[in-house]
């Protein structure tokens, strides 16, 4: 309950912050665009966000005659968390990661790379698995695509209001357009970065009660911390960028400001919170 208030609150000054932006560019007239814009947004998020994500990971439904260990291992949590057993799917691609989308519980996905198959043991694979299960039990998935695609509706409203103006007599002047045309794009972020911060804190903590122990979780977020060094030099794809904030941690190093918006407590952040929490394997 605490987790659903916290999200409708975010949300909602989210919202908020789309129909302020599009006052402030185009007046009454930009507050309309922005409403009808928010609408379709949030609708083909809400029906359309799990497809999206696979087709933009390139994403495939699980071989599960080469990796019947994995679907055995999400029956088993799935089992043990009470949850419908969700689609698995696989993104062929050496760099390690896993991630959830969907919906709601009933229409969860639950994709792994073929590069954390490769680098982490069975232990710490299933432990990654926990963890992407607490997001579906959370119902964290909706809320950081939605998260994402406002801020994006955002910047891309700015983006027409520096083509077009405003026209609306209660438009503001070239210099406060072009402010919130800087600003609204950064607040947005802040607040997608909120969401997704508190929320991996609370998926760890959730996959590691799952499975009794920390420690295989604190494991793997070092394995893949140790490998971004050999992405120092690769550029990830726009749909890379995109979807960074739904990955299980973040591999690619972001620079100056950007660093700033990181959507991932760092891996230092989180494998602390779990050494130091020694009750996972006595609670239930």
């Amino acid at each position: 309950m605490k987790n659903t208030f916290k999200t409708t609150l975010l949300l909602s000054l989210m919202t908020g912050l789309f129909l302020a932006v599009g006052y402030w560019l185009g007046g009454q007239s930009g507050m309309i665009m922005a409403l009808v814009f928010a609408g379709i947004s949030n609708f083909a998020m809400y029906w359309f966000s799990g497809s999206m994500v696979l087709k933009m990971q390139g994403a495939q439904p699980l071989d599960i005659a080469q990796y019947g260990t994995i679907e055995r291992m999400v029956q088993d949590l799935a089992s043990k968390d009470s949850l419908p057993m969700p689609k698995l799917y696989f993104v062929d691609t050496p760099i390690p990661n896993a991630f959830a989308t969907g919906r709601n519980k009933h229409n969860a996905v639950v994709a792994v790379t073929r590069g954390i198959t490769e680098i982490l043991d069975d232990n710490e694979l299933k432990a990654v698995l926990a963890h992407e299960l607490g997001h579906v039990k959370n119902n964290d998935m909706l809320v950081s695509t939605i998260a994402a695609t406002l801020g994006g509706a955002i910047s891309a409203i700015a983006q027409m209001a520096m083509f077009f103006g405003g026209n609306d007599k209660d438009a503001p002047n070239p210099i406060a357009a072009i402010a919130m045309m800087l600003l609204a794009p950064l607040a947005a972020m802040m607040v997608q970065m909120a969401v997704s911060r508190s929320r991996e804190f609370g998926a760890d903590d959730h996959g590691a009660h799952l499975v009794g122990s920390g420690k295989y979780l604190a494991s793997a977020l070092q394995k893949l911390d140790d490998f971004k060094p050999a992405l120092e030099n690769y550029q990830p794809s726009p749909n890379q960028e995109a979807t960074n904030h739904l990955m299980f941690t973040n591999l690619f190093t972001l620079q100056g400001v950007s660093s700033l918006f990181s959507t991932h407590p760092t891996t230092e952040a989180r494998v602390a919170r779990l050494q130091r929490n020694d009750t996972y394997g006595r609670q239930s």
